[in-house]
């Protein structure tokens, strides 16, 4: 599967020297960031043209929400320690999935196939695990964002999402809201979904916050499917990453153990996904200028064998 052709959907499914409908060995057999590699030197050089007024916009959520935790990650504990002659601190169950984070080639397996590149859970330990979120921060994360405003969309069309429930966004909903946006996917954008759940969350009365932290597998949220329309579109249109506002990025509950977002667009596609950005202010500027694009920064921590990263993500304009 290696060369400079990149296969269509179809053809990933058809394959027979691999998983159907993976991209294992596109990028050859020591590969460990998958899509990513799409993000060459040119497409950083031509994303960075697109910072014209210098405004910037973290999409960072704060560290310490959801607050109750949700996945019972956390809560945190912020120790700050006075040293005499200046202050230290440290975090108590410091969660790097726990708010607006990355996941790595070594979050998640396919249930059949295993993990990105057919690697054991073994491979994703020790000093030399691979698949690691290190693999991305020795490299960066920087390309062109492209801002799809779902929730308001769907809402002007007369079908807001509801944030309560396992409301599924198709990837027709996705691409309609581009073509009213005036905008459309690229070879190597980092797709950045906005469906309203962080808004939604932040005015959340206590106890609602609490019954999502009790049971959060239980617990229903909108999401993006994960049928084959909506592989096939991320691949086929070259996404290297879906970013959401979401806890999940596809609706929950949903089962590890079948065919979800997480398994095939991770596993087998090397798709990356980003959970619970901020996405709010960078959504109004959006619609003020009526421009979807810019360029997106992210340091994602150099820690090997880490299956995940607070994002540490900007998107500039």
């Amino acid at each position: 599967m290696t060369g400079e052709h990149r296969p269509t959907y179809a053809e990933l499914c058809a394959r027979t020297d691999g998983p159907p409908a993976s991209s294992w060995g596109l990028w050859g057999p020591e590969d460990q960031i998958g899509a990513l590699n799409l993000l060459t030197a040119e497409h950083v050089v031509r994303a960075s043209r697109l910072v014209t007024r210098g405004a910037q916009f973290p999409l960072n959520w704060r560290l310490e929400q959801p607050q109750p935790a949700l996945f019972h990650r956390g809560p945190l504990e912020h120790v700050k320690v006075d040293d005499g002659f200046g202050m230290d601190d440290h975090f108590n169950n410091f969660f790097p999935h726990g708010s607006t984070h990355w996941d790595s080639l070594a979050h998640f397996r396919h249930p059949e196939h295993g993990y990105y590149g057919g690697r054991t859970a073994d491979q994703l330990k020790g000093p030399a695990a691979q698949n690691s979120i290190a693999e991305w921060a020795q490299r960066g994360v920087a390309g062109r964002f492209l801002l799809a405003d779902v929730d308001t969309w769907r809402t002007n069309a007369g079908r807001p999402i509801d944030h309560a429930a396992a409301d599924v966004i198709t990837i027709e909903d996705v691409a309609e809201t581009l073509e009213a946006q005036g905008c459309a996917a690229e070879e190597g954008d980092i797709l950045l979904l906005r469906a309203g759940w962080v808004h939604w969350y932040e005015r959340l009365a206590s106890d609602q916050r609490r019954r999502l932290a009790d049971e959060p597998w239980a617990a229903h949220a909108p999401g993006l499917s994960a049928d084959m329309a909506t592989l096939a579109w991320l691949w086929d249109t070259g996404i290297v990453a879906v970013a959401s506002d979401l806890p999940a990025v596809e609706p929950m509950p949903f089962d590890p153990h079948g065919p979800c977002l997480h398994a095939c667009a991770l596993a087998l596609l090397g798709i990356n996904l980003g959970e619970m950005f901020a996405l709010d202010a960078l959504a109004r500027d959006c619609a003020g200028d009526g421009r979807y694009t810019g360029l997106l920064v992210s340091a994602p921590m150099n820690f090997t064998g880490a299956t995940g990263s607070p994002a540490n993500a900007v998107a500039l304009k």
